[in-house]
Formats: C-alpha cells, sequence, structure tokens
C-alpha cells in the first residue's frame, strides 16, 4: 500500500499485549528486518495508537524518514483468569483491591451511574451499538458481519452481560494485525509526489492523576478529565476544534463508554450525549460519525492492534476510499484510545492532495 520495500524502513516500533516476551523482534527478524531499532510497546488497550504514536515521533524528530508501527495479538487467548492475575501481578495496592474486577463489571456500574444523573435509558446505548454493527457491515475487515440491518430492539433482546449492557453492546475480544508506515515529508515527495496522503496534525497523551480507585473512577477508563485534557491538547496542538473534525474514531468496549466520548471529545456538552444519538449525528451521513469501521463493538478488539485500526480507518476515509461507508468530504479524522491502568492518547489527522 505505501509502494515502499522493507529496505526503506529504519525504525520499528511493535505493539502487543498477551504475547510472550521479545515475540516483536522474532516477528521483525521473520519479514528480514534485522539491525533496526526494535522497540516494545505495551499500554493495554492503547498499545495501537501508542506504537503510532512513537513512530510519528521518531519521524519528525528526524531520527527515522520512514517507521513503522508493527502490532499484533491473539486475545481470544486472554482468559478472565489471566487478565485478573495480570492485573494482581502489577504491584497492586491497597487502593488496587478492584483491578481483578473484570471491565464488563465497570462499565455497567458506569451505564447504570449515566442512567441516574442524566436520565440517559438503555435504549440510547442500544442504538449506539445498533449503529456501530451496522457500520461494522460495510467493512470487510469488521469481525462483526450481520447480514441484515440490525436495530435497537435486537440489542436490547440479547444475552444480559452485566445490566444494562447485553453481548450485542459489548466488544468481542479478537485475535489481528495492523501495520501503520510513517514517512516523513520529503521522503513523500520524492516517491510518491503524485499521492493523497494523509498527515498527523498533532498527537497528545497523558496518564492519569494518581487518586485512590485512580483506574476505576469512571465513567470511563481513567478518570474523565484524563480524555478531555488530552483533547483538548490534540486540538491545540493542530490548531482545530471538535467542529473542524469529520470523523472520528473512539474506544468503543461498551456502548456506554462511547456515549461519553462524545461529550468528553468535546462534541457536545455534558449529559447532552443523548440527544447525538437520537438525531443521527454519530452515525453515517451524520454530523460527526463516529467509529465509521464498527468500532471495537463491531469491528472487534485485538488488544495490540486495536489502535492501529482506528488510523487505518482515518486513512482510508482521508484518502476517500472508504467505499459504502464514506463519510463525504472527509477532511480532519480523530483517533482516541484509553488503557487500563490509565493511559490516553488522542491524534489528528489531515488528507492532503
Amino acid at each position: 500500500d505505501a509502494g515502499m520495500t522493507l529496505a526503506d524502513i529504519d525504525e520499528v516500533f511493535v505493539g502487543y499485549l498477551g504475547l510472550a516476551h521479545q515475540v516483536g523482534v522474532k516477528a521483525v527478524k521473520e519479514f528480514g528486518l534485522t539491525g533496526l531499532p526494535v522497540t516494545h510497546i505495551e499500554n493495554a488497550s492503547a498499545t495501537g495508537l501508542f506504537a503510532y504514536r512513537e513512530a510519528a515521533w521518531a519521524v519528525a524528530s528526524g531520527r527515522a524518514e520512514v517507521a513503522m508501527a508493527l502490532c499484533f495479538d491473539k486475545m481470544t487467548e486472554m482468559t478472565a483468569a489471566r487478565v485478573a492475575g495480570g492485573n494482581q501481578s502489577r504491584g497492586a495496592g491497597r487502593d488496587q483491591l478492584d483491578a481483578s474486577i473484570l471491565p464488563a463489571a465497570f462499565f455497567a456500574m458506569w451505564a447504570q451511574r449515566r442512567m441516574h444523573d442524566y436520565g440517559t435509558t438503555p435504549e440510547t446505548f442500544a442504538k449506539i451499538a445498533a449503529k456501530n454493527w451496522n457500520h461494522g457491515a460495510l467493512n470487510p475487515l469488521s469481525h462483526r458481519q450481520p447480514d441484515h440491518v440490525v436495530t435497537a430492539e435486537e440489542v436490547l433482546a440479547s444475552r444480559m452481560i452485566a445490566e444494562p449492557l447485553t453481548a450485542m453492546m459489548s466488544c468481542p475480544a479478537d485475535d489481528g494485525a495492523a501495520a501503520i508506515i510513517v514517512a516523513s515529508e520529503e521522503w513523500v515527495r520524492a516517491h510518491q509526489p503524485d499521492r493523497r496522503v494523509v498527515r498527523p496534525m498533532s498527537s497528545a497523551a497523558q496518564s492519569e492523576a494518581y487518586s485512590p480507585g485512580h483506574a476505576f473512577l469512571g465513567p470511563v477508563v481513567g478518570p474523565a478529565t484524563m480524555t478531555q485534557t488530552t483533547a483538548n491538547e490534540a486540538y491545540e496542538q493542530a490548531g482545530v476544534g471538535p467542529d473542524d473534525v469529520s470523523l472520528a474514531m473512539c474506544h468503543d468496549a461498551f456502548a456506554n463508554e462511547e456515549l461519553e466520548y462524545y461529550e468528553l471529545l468535546g462534541f457536545c456538552e455534558p449529559g447532552e450525549g443523548d440527544k447525538l444519538v437520537d438525531a443521527g449525528e454519530t452515525s453515517l451521513g451524520g454530523r460527526i460519525p463516529f467509529n465509521t469501521d464498527g468500532g471495537l463493538i463491531a469491528r472487534g478488539h485485538p488488544g495490540g492492534p486495536t489502535g492501529a485500526a482506528m488510523v487505518h480507518e482515518i486513512v482510508v476515509q482521508l484518502r476517500g476510499d472508504a467505499g459504502a461507508r464514506q463519510v463525504e468530504g472527509a477532511r480532519i479524522g480523530l483517533a482516541h484510545c484509553v488503557g487500563g491502568g490509565s493511559v490516553c492518547t488522542v491524534n489528528l489527522f489531515e488528507g492532503v492532495d
């Protein structure tokens, strides 16, 4: 896709979560990329987007002309016991005794809190999930490929996972891989002068401010302020605001999480996300389409590659190559991802002729 060979790569950042040590170096050797700097990135669900961020910084700094973020994982082999054990083994202290509680339980509690505070109904969560299932049906790379238009009623009728969240409101675990090439402007001009490219506009990242129970205060992974301040920094770096964004990708492990990000990323005021859903504004054809490839809920959540898949979708959209799911006139894309622990990164991209 990039029109280059392995010999053009100067540095590699490998992202994965659940595999053995040094798998990244071994994978790069299998490709014949020996002798290059190889760095393993692990930042929970945000691993792939952080791997991209490091590749972008390597090129921006002048250290590399061409860098690659290579991400892969086998999350179907991550059992509940292994996830819980991994969390407990990371130096959990007295304020981290909740670390072994599985994500569905936390998100269900946060959904209940949202319903209490703002009057949100399960139907709103179901509409978001149905939207993502239907976006996924237009994406040949999506895990979930419904052969019919999914309705909110169907989502509500699916198996309950943790009230009010049903199976169709929840992301599946996946195996997968994704790779991103970042090249300098000079390299692109020399090798692909006539191609529409995508330019990184900004990349902001933050970890949470420490407080007791910090990882799971809700209503999203990490305190809500972590996403807010990271997004604001990304907008400031790029010199744009939410109104300039054509489409957004976010970490929608559960439907209520996506709802929160409509507000935390600045697309509406607190408590107003429900209105965006009801008006269809976050669907294809709406004012700010979210997760046009199906998101974690439909495309899937393979761990390491999850954030890299977001970049892939934005690149496809900004090139105008998304086919039936194309966002008309897409110019600027936003990719947001969080990782438990907690970390957040928000990145903005611009299509350039």
